[in-house]
């Protein structure tokens, strides 16, 4: 029985030792290419859309002018911005989250399974 117990004790702290292990790896890629696309690569973060030319009409149905349709490609273009800045934001949350509970877990885990190991010894 003690046997079954020492396995099913070590499974668990070499799994929870991967799994903290996990979210580092996966939290750093994402931080490393935010960085990247933000610092090197800027315009793997640019989107490219179709523009399409409808007969912009006004709330009205009447025709809008160019100086309104220029106004409205600005406000579209300071959107995206936006949009993009916002994701960029939260790609960096989840990132740093994955850090902040994936460090403590490897290291607590890793040195469950050291000490564990060396009792065995």
């Amino acid at each position: 029985m003690t046997e079954k117990k020492e396995l099913i004790k070590n499974i668990y702290l070499y799994l929870a030792t991967l799994i903290g292990l996990t979210l580092i790896i996966v939290g750093s890629v994402q931080l490393i290419d935010l960085g990247l696309k933000t610092f090197i690569f800027k315009k793997a973060e640019e989107v490219i859309v179709y523009p399409v030319y409808p007969k912009p009409v006004g709330p009205e149905g009447k025709e809008l002018t160019e100086e309104e349709i220029k106004k409205q490609q600005e406000e579209q273009r300071q959107f995206e911005i936006k949009q993009r800045e916002i994701e960029k934001q939260r790609k960096a949350a989840n990132s740093l989250a994955m850090l902040i509970v994936g460090i403590p877990i490897f290291f607590y885990h890793l040195k469950l399974t050291k000490r564990n190991d060396e009792t065995k010894n």
